[in-house]
């Protein structure tokens, strides 16, 4: 008689198997939201710092008043002076692409202030007119000297651009407040260019540069 046949292996214990298979991925799920590594917590739009899911649908539309607070400074693409916004009242500016109420003619340099000495003038005239004064650029381009200029308004700063053209012996600029006023339910902005003619005209009267359509707003009356 032979010897007795091997016991048969016991089958395995499948319980304890199929409980860490159902928790391995929540796991790793929690491990890389925690580190921040893995695939995982890349993809995942809900972890910080990730961007916000696009919208859906069309945008609202912009209002006036929205539009107001989306100013441009420096020379555009052609280099020349901006136009005042068409929802900015209290501007003008010598590009007549804007509303013909805005729209001012440039400042004449004299010969006795011709060359560099016409943006040292211009400078020191603003300087001397304007309150609280910050020069936010000031620069020589392709075009001409060219001046960004900040000062205290009516309502908060008002900005002041100038491009002072040497050798065409003139200056165009652009004037306006950087705060504009609207009453509700109406969307149009309440103001008017008076305020910035007046200080192109003290302006040109501290320099004793003649400028044509603004000769009447040195009369404060």
């Amino acid at each position: 008689m032979g010897p007795p046949p091997p016991p048969a292996p016991s089958a395995p214990a499948r319980g304890p198997v199929r409980l860490l298979s159902s928790v391995a991925p929540a796991v790793a799920l929690a491990a890389a939201l925690v580190c921040g590594a893995g695939p995982a917590a890349q993809a995942n739009p809900f972890v910080r710092g990730a961007p916000p899911p696009p919208l859906q649908g069309k945008p609202f539309a912009s209002t006036p008043y929205a539009e107001s607070q989306k100013l441009l400074f420096g020379l555009d693409k052609l280099g020349k002076i901006r136009p005042c916004p068409s929802t900015n009242p209290g501007c003008v500016s010598t590009n007549p692409m804007g509303s013909s109420s805005s729209f001012a003619s440039p400042l004449l340099i004299p010969e006795s202030s011709a060359g560099d000495k016409a943006v040292i003038s211009l400078r020191q005239a603003i300087e001397k007119t304007q309150q609280n004064v910050s020069f936010k650029v000031d620069e020589d381009t392709p075009y001409g000297h060219y001046m960004e200029v900040e000062m205290d308004g009516g309502v908060g700063r008002d900005v002041m651009e100038f491009l002072v053209k040497k050798d065409a012996g003139v200056v165009a600029y652009r004037c306006l407040a950087t705060k504009v006023t609207f009453v509700y339910p109406f969307t149009t902005a309440v103001g008017d260019s008076k305020g910035q003619k007046q200080r192109i005209a003290a302006i040109s009267q501290e320099l004793g540069w003649y400028a044509p359509d603004i000769q009447s707003s040195m009369d404060p009356n």
